[in-house]
């Protein structure tokens, strides 16, 4: 009997083994729904719940309305907004059949991001995205796309929706033009007088005032391009101010770079050769606050205004309509942080303090229209002083300019440097068959071929060389030279881009000749380091030579680990390189003199 009760103690479970089955068992049922059931809710939610949100909307857009008419110059816009509700039966994308899909909106050069909603083929948003148009009509695109962790992106479909009159459409089913899938969006437009210093909230306000600021007059002086220009194709004007190593939360941690200007927010990522940028205007920033990725990585986390959408990728959703950007794995969270909340503090200090500086010239502007010179000379006469100096430089008046430019051409003695001459090295150092003036003539100037040659030698592409112009920074002229070359170091993708700053000066004489360069890099390891600087001094000896001598160095703008040891490649890799170029230029300038000896004799038969 006894051997009985343990047979059966042994086969038949506990009570506490049935409650623990039952428990797991419900946990996995609940599971099941929320990951199966859960992404087929009835679509008829999104067409309910969109009258509420497009009646959140209109309240919105009035009070935003109201705002505007408060100011004093205006200008007419049409404002409308794309609400980006939801979308069904989209293609599979991923190998269990499902998407990660999110949608970039277009409206003319203007695009926003919307989050991604993971491991879904019927998505809910519930995103709004804002754009202010100067005249009706406009083309709206929509593309669906599916995200991939390391490849390019797949278009899942998209459709082209014309907005020819003001109103609002409702929430209507789109079809896309690919293999299958709909869109469901909500488009409202009407009219604003929209004051031009104000920043409207949207994905086109802050990017569109920067620009527009920048382009009321030509700049007075030439910026070093730096990665926020060579990666960003931002403004010359625009310089890094802090940058950290850090990485972006998306499928997983996309290690990279932060850069903070006076403007933006950028973020650059280059893993498995998947290019990742991101720019975030400060005047769509809503907030910045501590968060956390997992459990031990502190983060910080970026949100942006309703209606601003993502900028570069897919931002993260969240139920409140404000898409997100969260950063994690600094080496010192509090203090990016701090950083972070001083600049937004001094962007929204510097845009009110341009923004009164920019309300004098409103009444000029009105008697410049009418024709008044009278009046206008009397305006003049009692007009505001004159600005202190530490005002912003990026949209002074021309008045005010002019009279700031006049003092502070008279107090300038001398130029910047160009380039930082304690790290230089003697690499090379020859003489040419030719003056300091044929130098440049043949190798350096705009009607020279040379460049073109030497870097098409070289296999590089993308070569786009600027102009000589003269530099108010630096004596002499400058100009930029930008290609992409082969990189055939094993942790670099097979070619990067290289931009290089170059400055040349040419002496009252014309005997002695300077030619500088500033070289940067993207996608090598320490790229952001350091550049490489050289300085070309041409002396002419004779009626038909001059020497040339070649300095070279690695200048860090930060220290790292492998400072030496990359100063050192850099001086032993450069001797060879200099080597060919300079080799190539003295074939060149030999070929280039034979031709002009052969065209003059040419010459002087004809006229014999």
């Amino acid at each position: 009997m006894l051997g009985f009760e343990t047979v059966v103690g042994l086969l038949l479970p506990s009570w506490e083994e049935l409650q623990l089955s039952v428990a797991a068992a419900a946990f996995l049922i609940v599971a099941y729904w929320f990951l199966t059931l859960g992404d087929g809710v009835d679509r008829t939610l999104v067409e309910t719940s969109a009258g509420a949100e497009m009646d959140d909307d209109e309240k919105e857009m009035d009070q935003s309305k109201g705002d505007l008419h408060s100011n004093s110059a205006y200008l007419i816009k049409s404002l409308f907004q794309v609400k980006l509700l939801a979308a069904k039966n989209l293609r599979g994308a991923n190998l269990n059949g499902t998407s990660d899909p999110y949608a970039i909106i277009s409206c003319g050069a203007e695009k926003c991001f919307s989050s991604m909603v993971p491991g879904s083929r019927n998505p809910i948003w519930r995103e709004g995205f804002n754009f202010a148009v100067d005249e009706l009509p406009v083309k709206i695109i929509v593309t669906i796309y599916g995200w991939d962790i390391i490849r390019r992106s797949a278009v899942l479909g998209s459709v082209t929706i014309p907005v020819e009159h003001e109103g609002r459409t409702g929430a209507i089913w789109y079809t896309l033009d690919g293999a299958s899938g709909q869109v469901c969006l909500h488009i409202k437009t009407h009219k604003l007088q929209v004051d031009s210093s104000r920043v409207l909230d949207g994905c086109s306000g802050a990017n569109t005032q920067r620009k527009a600021f920048a382009d009321q007059e030509p700049m007075v002086f030439h910026q070093k391009h730096g990665p926020l220009q060579t990666i960003f194709n931002l403004l010359s004007d625009e310089i890094v101010e802090h940058s950290y190593s850090c990485a972006l939360e998306r499928s997983f941690l996309y290690h990279g770079r932060i850069y903070i200007s006076a403007w933006n927010i950028c973020f650059h990522s280059n893993v498995f050769s998947k290019q990742i940028k991101v720019t975030v205007p400060f005047g769509d920033i809503d907030e910045i606050k501590r968060s956390r990725h997992a459990i031990i990585n502190p983060a910080i986390t970026v949100i942006l205004r309703v209606g601003a959408g993502g900028h570069g990728v897919p931002p993260l959703g969240n139920g409140d309509g404000k898409v997100r950007y969260k950063f994690a794995s600094f080496w010192n969270r509090n203090h990016v942080l701090r950083n972070l909340q001083h600049a937004v503090q001094k962007y929204h200090t510097m845009f009110e303090a341009e923004k009164k500086e920019r309300e004098p010239s409103t009444l000029l502007d009105f008697i410049k229209e009418k024709q008044q010179p009278a009046l206008l000379y009397f305006v003049k006469e009692k007009k505001m002083p004159t600005l202190p100096a530490h005002s912003s430089s990026s949209f002074r008046g021309s008045e005010s300019q002019s009279n700031i430019s006049e003092e502070f051409v008279a107090k300038i003695e001398q130029f910047q440097p160009f380039i930082k001459e304690e790290v230089l090295t003697r690499i090379y150092n020859d003489v040419f068959p030719c003056t300091a003036e044929q130098f440049f003539k043949f190798v350096l100037d705009d009607g020279s071929t040379f460049t073109n040659e030497y870097h098409t030698a070289r296999k590089d592409f993308n070569l786009i060389v600027s102009q000589w112009h003269a530099s108010s920074e630096y004596n002499g002229q400058v100009r930029d030279v930008k290609y992409r070359t082969l990189c055939n170091f094993p942790l670099c993708p097979p070619d990067i881009p290289v931009t290089e700053l170059q400055h040349t000066f040419l002496s009252a004489d014309k005997k002695n000749l300077v030619f500088e360069t500033v070289q940067q890099t993207e996608g090598v390891p320490f790229a952001s380091y350091f550049e490489a600087h050289c300085r070309w001094s041409v002396e002419t000896v004779s009626e038909s030579s001059c020497t040339v001598d070649i300095t070279f160095g690695a200048y860090f703008k930060k220290w790292c680990l492998l400072q030496s040891k990359i100063k050192s490649a850099a001086v032993d890799d450069n001797k060879k390189v200099y080597k060919i170029r300079l080799d190539a230029a003295r074939s060149y300038i030999t070929k280039s003199r034979t031709s002009n000896i052969a065209s003059s004799s040419a010459v002087t038969q004809e006229n014999n």
